[in-house]
């Protein structure tokens, strides 16, 4: 028995193209709540992010790829940083070989250490709120959650040498998503499971990206947006239609939850 759905939001629940839920979407949540089953936010975001989701109601939130987890909108059920050690040699590597662009988030806000190009694009993309730019020698005593940083596959084993207890998640191809060695959105979902009283074995998942896999895999059933590269398909339980094609309430009519 199906007891959680958990959705990621960009291009899964949301539109790239129009930045919005498409309205098959908005009732589909709205059916499934009726029916008395949870539905989750699992996204790569920071919360006050999250801002493409109109009043839709969401019963928690996995926020920053499973390292910050949240019951309802404002109870911190788990959390996990990134170590310290990890940050300081990060910056050294920023400032001393290679100083690229990389969003800092922390508990309560975010920022950046500069912008370029490709930082404008992905505001555009995920249609972003805008973020300070601070120095780098800002972070060296901050408590970092999440690192989203603009390296590119070809630079991210080096990279990656500063970040020792880190882990790379990549759904685009000019900057990876870096959290705590050992969380994902997979581990979101056991920690939001312990909170409710469901297993993973009870849980639909729903997403499109790199950092959507072990999600994918870790829930009872898996399913991949239409819109997603063939290295996520390739791990889907089930391969729906686009967000823009009502992916999401195709996905939900064929396994009969609504």
């Amino acid at each position: 028995m199906i007891k959680a759905i958990f959705f990621d939001i960009d291009g899964t629940l949301v539109s790239f193209k129009t930045h919005r839920m498409p309205e098959s979407t908005v009732k589909a949540i709205e059916e499934i709540r009726k029916k008395g089953i949870k539905v989750f936010v699992a996204t790569g975001r920071h919360f006050s992010a999250i801002n493409n989701l109109g009043d839709v109601s969401f019963d928690g939130y996995i926020t920053m790829n499973g390292c910050y987890c949240l019951a309802g909108k404002d109870k911190v059920i788990f959390k996990q940083s990134i170590p310290q050690s990890d940050i300081e040699t990060f910056i050294d590597y920023l400032e001393n070989i290679d100083p690229f662009p990389c969003l800092f988030v922390e508990e309560n806000k975010l920022s950046v250490n500069m912008v370029n190009t490709d930082v404008q694009y992905l505001f555009k993309l995920l249609n972003f709120i805008e973020i300070p730019t601070k120095p780098l020698e800002y972070y060296r005593d901050k408590e970092v959650f999440q690192l989203t940083a603009f390296f590119t596959k070809e630079q991210e084993e080096q990279v990656m040498q500063s970040l020792p207890n880190g882990s790379a998640m990549r759904w685009y191809p000019t900057f990876a998503d870096v959290i705590s060695t050992g969380i994902d959105k997979g581990v979101g979902i056991d920690r939001i499971g312990e909170y409710f009283g469901f297993t993973a074995s009870e849980t639909i998942a729903f997403g499109d990206g790199g950092n959507d896999v072990e999600m994918i895999r870790h829930a009872g059933i898996g399913i991949v947006m239409g819109n997603a590269d063939e290295s996520v398909k390739s791990i889907a339980d089930y391969v729906t239609d686009s967000v823009d094609n009502d992916g999401i309430l195709k996905a939900l009519q064929h396994f009969d939850i609504i």
